[in-house]
């Protein structure tokens, strides 16, 4: 018995594995409506139009994360799936050159060692990624973040694939997000993901992203269209906007709502070349 279970793992391992999981309450305290945040099995959505810093912020959130502890960081692994074919090495390179004290190129391809990167082109290729992917969790205890740019990337095609049926068309994403759910919640992941404004809210709508009303719900325009398996996994919903006003140099706003807690703040940045700037 002993050999056919040789490759199973013991709890003994688990226990080892889950707790190499570092924590990563000072990802950035800005983003989050509540001190002590992300903490492990957070699952945080990224919304906004095009153009508003969602991708940028992904950039900002990973090179927090693979830069040394000694540099400023916190130096864990990172798992980036990227969808829209937009990720920016060199944009990436930038910004970690741009922060570390000693941004050698030994020392950027060190960071860059800790970064995971996989593109998928459908959402079928996106569910078998998302399973080829548990092995990797398991054999690398410092990996607890994964970041998904963006969930909503296959949704016109998936609805046009499935035809008439609702269920058809939210078989993938469906199935996506079941996984997702129980990859964050049997490794201690961490999950960011983004989605694109793809429906507006009609002004005589009774939706709303929180049960409580919110004092700048209109800045918000938030319709959620993602399968029910998706939007009841999300605990913390960051909205991002640009700002008009160009005599401002804070461009772009977040308001950041922990879900479970009807949290809120508001939050403005900018984007420089070292990357994003609360």
């Amino acid at each position: 018995m002993g050999d056919a279970f040789g490759g199973a793992e013991s709890g003994t391992q688990l226990l080892a594995r889950l707790e190499g999981r570092s924590s990563l309450k000072n990802l950035e305290p800005y983003l989050f409506a509540e001190e002590g945040s992300p903490v492990h099995g957070d699952v945080i959505e990224f919304h906004g139009p095009e153009g508003t810093g969602k991708t940028e912020m992904l950039y900002h959130l990973i090179a927090r994360c693979i830069i040394p502890k000694a540099q400023g960081g916190l130096g864990v692994e990172v798992m980036f799936v990227d969808t829209d074919y937009h990720f920016d090495m060199l944009r990436l390179v930038t910004i970690l050159e741009n922060r570390l004290a000693q941004g050698t190129e030994d020392m950027i391809k060190q960071c860059l060692g800790r970064l995971f990167l996989v593109s998928c082109s459908s959402s079928t290729q996106l569910l078998l990624t998302l399973y080829s992917l548990e092995n990797l969790f398991c054999a690398h205890p410092s990996l607890c973040v994964l970041l998904l740019d963006s969930l909503s990337a296959f949704y016109w095609i998936d609805r046009s694939n499935g035809g008439e049926s609702l269920t058809l068309q939210e078989m993938n994403l469906k199935k996506c997000a079941n996984f997702l759910e129980k990859l964050v919640t049997q490794h201690h992941l961490i999950l960011f993901a983004t989605t694109q404004t793809l429906m507006q809210k009609s002004s005589n709508s009774a939706e709303s992203f929180l049960p409580l009303k919110l004092p700048h719900e209109s800045d918000t325009d938030y319709r959620p269209y993602l399968c029910k398996s998706w939007q009841q996994m999300v605990t913390h919903r960051v909205f991002f906007s640009k700002q008009c006003n160009s005599g401002n140099s804070k461009d772009f706003t977040v308001v950041s709502c922990h879900l479970k807690r009807n949290q809120i703040v508001k939050r403005s940045f900018s984007i420089a070349e070292c990357g994003v700037q609360f």
